[in-house]
């Protein structure tokens, strides 16, 4: 049996840097014509932009997530749909060097290919992203051996696989006992907390970001003890809510943890950042567990995967890649780097009263 599955999409990624991409902050006026968040990536428009070499590598929710676990010394299997094309072998490839087992083989859409992802990399760290799904949202029922969806945990990233397809998946893992961590995607959080609650009601762990509670919960971004509540109202379990460079928080059925980040050395690329987080925090989780089963409780579950959590978070940012610095556990253990990060722990947790 293995200790987690993950469940979601795979990528090949190409990233490009250049000077050249300048990052714009004019609220005023890039709000108006469309730009949500006030910030847009612009270079000049005709004639040629000078790039770096570039980099390919592998991503994808699934495919980062089972890195991170496997690099922990966990047994991993991910569930995935790729292309029977260069890209998904690149993928299978690269999963099999990190021993990880692939619980989905090739699809045979003549029609799409693996998803593709281009980043484009700003000189401080900031990107875009040019997404082609491709065949990952089009895992369905009918391709998936449930006999062999068998572990402890599962680590459920779902991309754009149908709401039917990941309700399934969740039944399934539900009525086995197996303990779910969701880290729903944007596709998912749109369909309203109404819609997914069945979900997060089966989950043991729900991550988030702060920007996604928000929208999820209806709640103003600023009002993180209503968001919570609301949260905590749906999941039975623990809610994670990440907030960037200011930390995160976390909520257990008794206590509220806040945390800030590990100081990074160099910013060089953001993507990968969540799912690193999010499943070094689940992985954070299942090796404590296993040692309470041993008899070798002692340090605070949650604040160990915090910290976990937060360092893998951190080392990916300092590389090119969503995989590139993935934490071993001796790297994680070993560094004194990682030793100690400021958590402050509430008790009582004032969200539930």
């Amino acid at each position: 049996m293995h200790d987690v599955i993950t469940i979601g999409t795979g990528t090949r990624d190409v990233f490009l840097f250049s000077p050249l991409f300048k990052v714009l902050r004019d609220k005023k006026h890039l709000k108006k014509i469309g730009f949500a968040t006030g910030e847009a990536q612009c270079f000049a428009l005709g004639g040629k932009i000078e790039i770096g070499k570039p980099v390919f590598a592998t991503g994808g929710g699934a495919n980062n997530s089972a890195t991170t676990f496997s690099r922990q010394g966990l047994k991993t299997a991910a569930l995935m749909k790729i292309g029977a094309d260069e890209a998904g072998q690149s993928i299978l490839n690269e999963l099999k060097n990190e021993k990880v087992d692939i619980i989905s083989r090739p699809g045979r859409d003549m029609m799409n290919g693996t998803a593709y992802s281009t980043v484009l990399l700003a000189p401080e760290g900031e990107r875009t992203i040019l997404v082609y799904r491709g065949i990952s949202e089009n895992l369905s029922e009918k391709e998936i051996s449930f006999n062999k969806l068998k572990s402890k945990w599962a680590y459920v990233s779902p991309g754009k696989i149908s709401f039917e397809t990941i309700s399934k998946i969740f039944n399934h893992f539900h009525k086995n006992k197996i303990l779910i961590a969701f880290n729903p995607s944007k596709h998912f959080i749109e369909m309203g907390i109404k819609k997914i609650k069945p979900l997060l009601n089966k989950s043991k762990v729900v991550i988030l970001n702060r920007e996604e509670a928000s929208y999820l919960t209806g709640v103003d971004y600023e009002k993180e003890k209503e968001i919570f509540k609301k949260l905590d109202e749906a999941v039975d379990g623990i809610t994670v809510m990440t907030d960037g460079e200011k930390g995160v928080l976390v909520s257990d059925c008794c206590n509220i943890y806040k945390a800030k980040i590990f100081k990074e050395q160099k910013v060089v690329d953001r993507t990968g950042a969540g799912d690193a987080f999010g499943s070094g925090f689940v992985a954070g989780l299942i090796q404590k567990r296993e040692n309470c089963r041993k008899g070798l409780c002692g340090i605070d579950n949650v604040e160990y995967a915090i910290r976990l959590g937060s360092a893998n978070a951190t080392s990916v940012i300092e590389q090119i890649g969503a995989k590139a610095g993935i934490l071993t556990k001796e790297e994680f253990e070993k560094n004194k780097r990682w030793n100690k990060l400021e958590i402050k722990k509430l008790c009582c947790n004032p969200i539930k009263k």
